[in-house]
């Protein structure tokens, strides 16, 4: 799938969302979801502030936006990810019906999104996402990277 005029945009601030985990000492991963031009939902990860293995960025995201719109379907709705959604985000995005997911940086060890496994585009599932890879990505990964190097001097 082409990569729109907007996406740019939208993932600085799935970026911003990903610098805020990064301050809390989570991996600096952030999900923008976008309906109709319109930021509905924002998420960063939140495991290690929260203490909840399911507080990804998608998963908080992804419950911002049902809240207020006061459903769990996200017809016509964009994500964007900083990083190749995991099984359990992609699985996610999936039964919340997201329409399209624009990629910053791709995961080659546990992606579910193009990497390891193609969730979000497997004709045997529920439903299939329109998919964008590589907005920003030189960004979301330089971020990731130097999180994991400093962690690393630690």
């Amino acid at each position: 799938m082409e990569v729109a005029a907007d996406d740019e945009g939208f993932m600085r601030l799935a970026l911003d969302a990903a610098r805020v985990a990064r301050r809390h000492d989570d991996v600096p991963v952030g999900c923008v979801l976008v309906e109709g031009g319109a930021v509905i939902g924002v998420g960063e990860n939140r495991r290690e502030v929260d203490g909840d293995p399911t507080a990804h960025a998608e998963v908080v995201a992804l419950r911002m936006a049902a809240v207020g719109r006061g459903r769990w379907r996200m017809d016509g709705v964009t994500a964007y990810v900083t990083l190749e959604p995991c099984v359990m985000c992609a699985g996610a995005l999936l039964n919340a019906r997201v329409e399209r997911v624009v990629i910053g940086a791709l995961d080659e060890k546990t992606g579910a999104v193009g990497s390891r496994y193609n969730v979000l585009s497997d004709p045997r599932l529920l439903h299939e996402a329109g998919l964008a890879y590589g907005v920003l990505a030189d960004e979301s990964a330089a971020l990731l990277r130097e999180f994991f190097l400093e962690r690393r001097a630690i």
